[in-house]
């Protein structure tokens, strides 16, 4: 946050939501990189100003309310330590909910246990990083053991969630077994990783850590890498490679990228883009395995019997919910846990889910945007208080290449044919229609 003070007569700083990528502009600190120095009011902001992530326009933020801040703990320790509400996960999702409940309650015992250090950063910035010269330290927004204490909540890290007693409300942990009146799981979704790929010979970028390895190997030198998958993550992350001087050739199971999301005329157009930025794409390619070369590079094997070598192999081939401490526990689970769609409940007795490991009727969840309002809703919950329930709605989805940005909006039907409303050199505008009724547009 800025350590400059308001001197305008408006107020505090405000913080304002990007609905697209979940990006929060502080008037504070601004947005210098984009010529908005600190203390830029978001009023102020020009129309034609872009999110510096995502690219949506101004009109796509919303109000955001600002984080909590408690005073400095007081109360002893070992009252931090009573039973109260775990959360498991310190991404994006479960520091939402502890910031959610103290803004609420500054006294209820909140305790986030994570595999990782807790560190906040955003992560969507991940596969646009690199070619934006930012660093793990300047991805990185505050340490886990400071927002922690900020919040007045008890930090877990390193620590992994391997087992759950709904009955008896304990969590079992590698350091321990915690209880807990209110359980939150905002353990998030791994790479699916096909077993045709030997974990060992390529990475998987889906938080800052494995992000960080990437980056050390990536900032020695130009180096040729390949990407597998051709989904939104792998052509950002192809995009983002090759804007920072790497020799990148992108995998693609089908003819086109991104072509079971987009209409055919929006992926060629992706494909120009990529292609203009120097990315080489091979389509109708299924990866048979990966091997060492005698030469240090690793040997991507295909389908078709070629192959290509590459100093440097990351995997993008997707994201599923893991299923065992949930499934161990007797939740419901369906391609993520299962749960109710205006409480955010689980099957288990006052067991909250959000974020990445959830499912809605089955489909999973995985948007940055309906978070805040997910944590609101759990947070209500659990202190007792009344709210009128999460109501999901599908998001913007914004494909973060600046060579050929595209913006989804509605719901898109795979099977259903997309209309041209509009089509240039610089332009393309396409809809689905239901009855007459526009269900999904796009522009790209």
């Amino acid at each position: 946050m800025s350590l400059l003070e308001p001197t305008d007569g408006l107020g505090p700083w405000k913080q304002f939501l990007c609905r697209a990528c979940g990006l929060i502009y502080d008037e504070g600190e601004g947005d210098p990189d984009s010529g908005l120095p600190p203390g830029t009011r978001f009023a102020d902001i020009p129309e034609d100003w872009a999110c510096p992530i995502c690219g949506v326009t101004k009109s796509d933020f919303e109000p955001y309310q600002r984080r909590a801040t408690v005073a400095p703990i007081s109360r002893p320790v070992a009252l931090q330590r009573r039973a109260g509400v775990v959360i498991v996960g310190a991404g994006l999702s479960g520091w939402s909910v502890a910031e959610a409940i103290r803004a609420e309650d500054q006294h209820v015992p909140i305790t986030l246990v994570t595999a990782c250090d807790g560190s906040l950063y955003h992560k969507p910035e991940l596969s646009v990083a690199l070619g934006r010269g930012l660093s793990p330290d300047a991805l990185r927004r505050e340490a886990g053991a400071t927002a922690a204490a900020r919040l007045g909540v008890r930090l877990i890290a390193d620590t992994v969630a391997v087992g759950l007693s709904p009955d008896r409300r304990s969590l079992r942990t590698t350091r321990g077994t915690l209880q807990y009146t209110r359980l939150v799981l905002a353990h998030g979704a791994r790479p699916a990783l096909p077993a045709s790929l030997d974990p060992a010979l390529c990475w998987r970028v889906n938080d800052l850590a494995a992000w960080s390895g990437l980056h050390a190997e990536l900032v020695q030198g130009p180096r040729a890498v390949a990407v597998i998958g051709a989904g939104m993550v792998g052509c950002e992350l192809a995009e983002d490679l090759a804007r920072a001087g790497h020799a990148v050739t992108l995998l693609g199971a089908g003819a086109l990228p991104l072509s079971e999301l987009l209409p055919e005329l929006a992926a060629r157009r992706l494909l120009a883009g990529l292609q203009r930025v120097g990315v080489r794409y091979r389509g109708n390619s299924l990866v048979r395995g990966l091997s060492g070369g005698a030469d240090g590079n690793i040997v991507v094997a295909l389908a078709d019997g070629t192959s290509l070598a590459a100093a440097t192999v990351v995997a993008a081939t997707g994201l599923a919910a893991p299923s065992r401490l949930v499934r161990s526990a007797g939740l419901a689970f369906d391609h993520g846990i299962a749960v109710d769609p205006t409480t955010l409940r689980t099957s288990g007795p006052d067991i909250f889910a959000l974020g990445d490991c959830i499912s809605i009727a089955g489909r999973p969840c995985r948007f940055i945007e309906p978070i805040a309002r997910q944590a609101a809703v759990i947070a209500n919950g659990i202190l007792g208080r009344p709210h009128p329930g999460y109501a999901h709605a599908a998001p913007v989805i914004r494909l973060k290449t600046r060579s050929a940005p595209i913006a989804l909006h509605g719901a898109p039907v795979a099977s259903a044919p997309w209309h041209v409303v509009e089509e240039s050199e610089q332009r393309l505008a396409m809809e689905q229609r239901h009855d007459g009724t526009v269900t999904a547009w796009l522009a790209a």
